[in-house]
């Protein structure tokens, strides 16, 4: 048995579903590796320090102190996404490999630069797009790599959250640009992860933004909102298949639904994460009485990202999508390779500024990496 210590940055939900994850894998599905969280850092001491006795690990208040430790081996990355390139240059440099929360960066600029040091320093590198882990998308991504739905002609995806509804929610950095990224960044990075992994490149993109609550209230008096809170999208795949996109933090009690349907030659998928444990599939070659779409229980020892979870009918979680990664990051310790990796981060990014160009520039935006 062998441990990958980790130094994780940001103490938030993110940073905390981490330290779960890491501690929880293990039970779930031991490996001869475990990465085994040793240190916390934040800006606040107080909350910091409260964090960090809840995981049982070190506080610290200085990030750059954390990467540059001895005993850590591995830098998770869980804080607001305009520091993600900051930090992830930093633990490479240092020699760290790096797990970074999505979006890998919030500008294609700083998600390159982020790819570059860890490229040049030969460390390890991961994303967190966790959702690949949830068995049900799990197996949606399988159907399609085996052809059972035939060629794929259209993707679609929606992402919606009530998350800005409310005008009296004040300015903080989620509202800055820079700092937070825009709704297309932060939703919308889960959806089109998901789209590559399953369908392969975008190569172009039309899209549309709206802020609906322009301004909001902050210590020093209202402060322009920098972010969209809603945007469309059409996407065009290098296979020829066309695709869909909506997201919004502005759609009243939808609290985290998110949907993803494809249609193939031979067949549809769709997933809803409201009832994340089912998966519904129907094929053209089927007896017609039995015309429509069947629901799969994704809970079988069959199905993918299922190993060494409860017995059928008992369900999975969020949180198991977290203790999946964990465990994969783990089990490819040392001579497998991080999925997905900067470089599909990357190539996210990539998308999600060229969905932000055509928004502000109204016409279609070829995807260049």
């Amino acid at each position: 048995m062998s441990e990958r210590r980790v130094g994780i940055v940001g103490y938030g939900v993110m940073g905390r579903a981490h330290a779960y994850a890491y501690r929880t894998a293990p039970l779930i599905r031991p490996s001869a590796t475990t990465f085994v969280p040793v240190a916390v850092s934040g800006r606040d001491a107080v909350r910091v320090g409260a964090a960090a006795a809840s995981m049982g690990v070190e506080a610290m208040t200085d990030w750059r102190a954390l990467v540059e430790r001895a005993d850590v081996d591995v830098v998770d990355i869980c804080t607001p996404p305009g520091t993600h390139s900051l930090i992830a240059v930093a633990a490479a440099a240092a020699g760290k490999d790096v797990i970074c929360e999505k979006p890998l960066a919030v500008t294609a600029l700083e998600a390159a630069q982020a790819l570059e040091a860890v490229r040049s320093a030969g460390v390890r590198h991961a994303v967190g797009f966790n959702y690949r882990r949830l068995p049900a998308l799990s197996l949606m991504a399988q159907l399609i790599s085996e052809g059972a739905l035939g060629e794929i002609r259209l993707w679609r995806g929606t992402w919606l959250s009530d998350e800005f509804v409310d005008a009296a929610i004040p300015f903080d950095w989620r509202f800055e640009r820079s700092m937070g990224g825009t709704t297309i960044a932060d939703l919308g990075s889960h959806l089109v992860d998901l789209a590559l992994w399953m369908v392969g490149p975008i190569v172009e993109v039309s899209a549309t933004s709206s802020t609906f609550v322009t301004s909001r209230d902050s210590p020093e008096g209202p402060r322009m909102v920098e972010v969209d809170d809603a945007s469309s999208a059409l996407l065009k795949f290098a296979a020829g298949a066309q695709g869909t996109l909506e997201v919004a933090r502005s759609a009243p009690r939808r609290p985290c639904d998110f949907v993803v349907e494809v249609n193939g030659s031979r067949g549809t998928a769709i997933f809803s994460y409201a009832r994340l444990n089912e998966l519904w599939v129907g094929y053209v070659d089927e007896d017609p009485r039995h015309y429509g779409l069947r629901r799969i229980r994704v809970e079988h020892p069959s199905h993918p990202q299922t190993a060494g979870w409860w017995p059928l009918g008992q369900g999975v979680g969020y949180d198991a999508s977290l203790v999946n990664q964990a465990a994969d990051l783990a089990a490819a310790w040392p001579d497998g390779s991080y999925e997905p990796d900067f470089v599909q981060g990357a190539a996210v990014v990539d998308v999600c500024a060229a969905m932000e160009r055509s928004a502000a520039e109204r016409h279609w935006i070829h995807v260049a990496p």
